[in-house]
C-alpha cells in the first residue's frame, strides 16, 4: 500500500512541477511579445485620424450616390406611359 502512496505522490508532484513550468514559460513569451508591439505615436495617431476622416467623407459620398439613385427610381417609376409591360421575348428554334 506504501507503495501505491509514494507513486501517487511522485505523480502528484511532477503535474504541480509540470504546470509551473508551463505558466512561468507563457507568462515570459507573453512579456516578450508585449515589448515586440510598438508603442502609440503621435505620427501613428496621426495617420489613423486622417484615415478615419477618409473613410467618414467616403461614407457621405456614398450616402448622395444612393440618394441621387433613389431619387432617379422614383423619378422613372413616376413617368406616365410607362405603365405598359415590356413585350415578351421571342423564342428562337
Amino acid at each position: 500500500m506504501e507503495n501505491n502512496e509514494a507513486i501517487v505522490a511522485i505523480f502528484s508532484l511532477a503535474i504541480v512541477a509540470a504546470t509551473v513550468l508551463t505558466v512561468t514559460w507563457m507568462a515570459l513569451r507573453a512579456k516578450e511579445r508585449n515589448k515586440a508591439l510598438p508603442r502609440s505615436s503621435a505620427e501613428s495617431d496621426q495617420r489613423l485620424q486622417r484615415i478615419e476622416q477618409t473613410v467618414d467623407s467616403i461614407a457621405v459620398e456614398v450616402e448622395r450616390i444612393a440618394e441621387a439613385q433613389r431619387f432617379t427610381a422614383k423619378l422613372l417609376a413616376s413617368r406616365p406611359g410607362d405603365a405598359e409591360p415590356l413585350p415578351a421575348p421571342r423564342q428562337q428554334r
